[in-house]
């Protein structure tokens, strides 16, 4: 049994140490949020927090995590989170949406690191993050508006 505190709940997970983080949220725990691309740590599909730094969870296994807050697109929260997910919305970002949850980890982890964000601020920090529906000039500019918002 595996302790693992998920979007501020400590929950018992039944499983081995060398199981993938993204496993033990989706069939273990339920959260369906978090989506499966690659399974190679390349498309950043499954990004979430793990003590608010984008991770890979299908790379990270279970017993790497220790008492690490994990945190999931059902979790995040915070006027960061909010004027993301609001802009994300207004500005019709996703199209087919598969790998917007991953993406909006991405710009949330990077929006409290940096206020401010430049092209290539936005770049380093999206890179790995895969968008088969290539949205990312939408994504972009979604990344700089909720800047502008969070600095007003």
């Amino acid at each position: 049994m595996i302790t693992l505190n998920i979007n501020g709940v400590d929950r018992q997970v039944d499983a081995e140490a060398d199981m993938p983080l993204l496993w033990a949220i989706r069939d273990v725990i339920g959260l369906t949020g978090t989506k499966f691309g690659c399974g190679l740590a390349q498309c950043g599909a499954c990004t979430v927090h793990m003590d608010g730094q984008p991770i890979r969870s299908c790379q990270t296994l279970l017993g790497d995590v220790g008492t690490a807050k994990i945190t999931t697109i059902e979790g995040v929260q915070g006027k960061v989170a909010e004027t993301v997910q609001a802009v994300w919305a207004e500005l019709d970002v996703p199209q087919c949406g598969y790998c917007q949850s991953g993406q909006i980890m991405s710009a949330v982890a990077l929006l409290n690191d940096n206020k401010t964000p430049g092209d290539t601020d936005i770049d380093a920090a999206m890179s790995g993050n895969l968008c088969r529906c290539a949205t990312y000039a939408r994504i972009r500019s979604a990344i700089h508006e909720a800047a502008r918002r969070l600095e007003a």
